[in-house]
């Protein structure tokens, strides 16, 4: 395996992966967080300047019925040429005849971005010919796209093989790899693991994972209602997942067998409806009536899960505590964010894990507060179950 930093790009065009699958302002059509094209600049700047021009391949949404002007990759052509300092040409397909003209004409220090790989169902199921025709565009290829490491598609991984001795990760993709494994394999202890969001089905497989390896597991977000609805308590209206139910009482007996404590929120703010105005109060999450739901952790589970916080040495955060968009139900988010970038000042390692966590610590101004900031949700949380990525596994392969 090739690595990015001892190859030669010197006059070679390099087909560069890159995740640039960006929101855009629903009122200007402007890029509204360009944080995706910012972390993949490394990569893009080091080719550039030891000599190489680059070819840019990324999706954008998940268009169903071929292109789509909404989906089409030409609305952040303007912001890839502020960001990246150059002019970056555009060609509004893939593998067309212009396309290949344009990638081919590529001077040392220019930059092509094709249109969007999702305009052709090729790309999603992982077609051999057509990622054969994408590899005629450059003369190697740089995978830095980690936020689509966990999908098997034909820029992600199938292309790979056609470049069997310069095929490599860019610096983003070393980067997330190296925070991962050294949070899977390096942990100093105690490890703690906060696992929040809406649905226990979702994060199950990282819980279990994480058995393994954390001292403690925090649980926070919809999911904990679950788990008191199988520990016996009342939840009101709030989320539960009653088909998983038997999951929650074998990760709780599972975790006391393995002596890794789960730490649930002991209360809650509830509130009389799921809207940003509804009344709220404080409740045990347990003891939670009628058509109270919770929405977000209350003020003792803030400060039993900024304790156990403070005297951990890794943290892993991947979802939130609450309905931390609306700003009655953002206090138990910012918290254990507040707790976090205390335990990282102190000392810890703290990665956070792509998704509503990473737009958590930028919401709250405290991404630079924290060890590392994940670009890969899905990814990450597929790494962290245990599982092969396969755009990686292309490349070391």
């Amino acid at each position: 395996m090739q690595t990015f930093q001892t190859y030669s790009f010197q006059n070679k065009r390099a087909i560069v992966r890159v995740d640039f699958n960006v929101p855009l302002d629903k009122n200007t059509g402007a890029v509204s967080d360009d944080k995706r094209i910012r972390a993949a600049l490394p990569t893009l700047k080091h080719i550039l300047e030891n000599g190489g021009s680059i070819v840019l391949l990324s999706h954008f949404g998940r268009p169903k019925n071929g292109p789509e002007a909404v989906f089409s990759l030409e609305q952040i052509c303007a912001k890839v040429s502020e960001v990246l300092g150059t002019n970056v040409d555009f060609a509004d397909d893939c593998i067309s005849e212009a396309a290949f003209s344009k990638s081919a004409a590529l001077q040392p220090g220019q930059v092509l971005l094709l249109e969007n790989v999702r305009f052709y169902k090729e790309e999603t199921a992982g077609d051999l010919e057509f990622a054969k025709k994408l590899a005629q565009h450059g003369d190697c290829y740089v995978n830095d796209a980690f936020g689509a490491a966990h999908r098997a598609h034909a820029s992600t991984t199938q292309i790979a093989s056609f470049f069997p001795n310069d095929k490599m990760m860019g610096l983003l993709m070393e980067g997330e790899l190296a925070n991962a494994r050294k949070v899977l394999h390096e942990a100093k202890r105690p490890f703690t693991a906060i696992v929040g969001g809406a649905k226990v089905s979702d994060k199950v497989l990282i819980v279990q994972n994480l058995l393994n390896l954390a001292d403690h597991i925090i649980i926070g977000g919809g999911m904990a209602y679950t788990f008191f609805k199988a520990l016996g308590g009342e939840i009101g209206a709030s989320l539960c997942e009653e088909e998983r139910l038997e999951t929650c009482k074998e990760i709780l007996a599972t975790a006391k067998e393995k002596g890794v404590q789960i730490h649930l929120p002991t209360d809650a703010i509830i509130a009389d409806r799921f809207a940003a105005d509804a009344h709220t109060q404080t409740a045990p999450s347990g003891a939670i009536s009628g058509a109270w739901m919770g929405l977000d952790i209350g003020p003792e589970a803030i400060k039993d899960f900024s304790a156990v916080l403070e005297n951990s040495q890794t943290i892993l955060w991947n979802g939130p505590m609450g309905v931390f968009e609306m700003p009655a139900f953002e206090q138990g988010t910012k918290a254990v964010a507040l707790a976090v970038a205390a335990a990282t000042k102190n000392g810890a390692f703290s990665l956070i894990g792509g998704g509503d966590s990473a737009a958590a610590v930028q919401k709250f101004g405290l991404q630079d507060q924290v060890s590392y900031v994940s670009t890969g949700g899905g990814a990450l949380l597929e790494y962290f179950e245990g599982k092969v990525l396969p755009g990686v596994q292309a490349i070391e392969a």
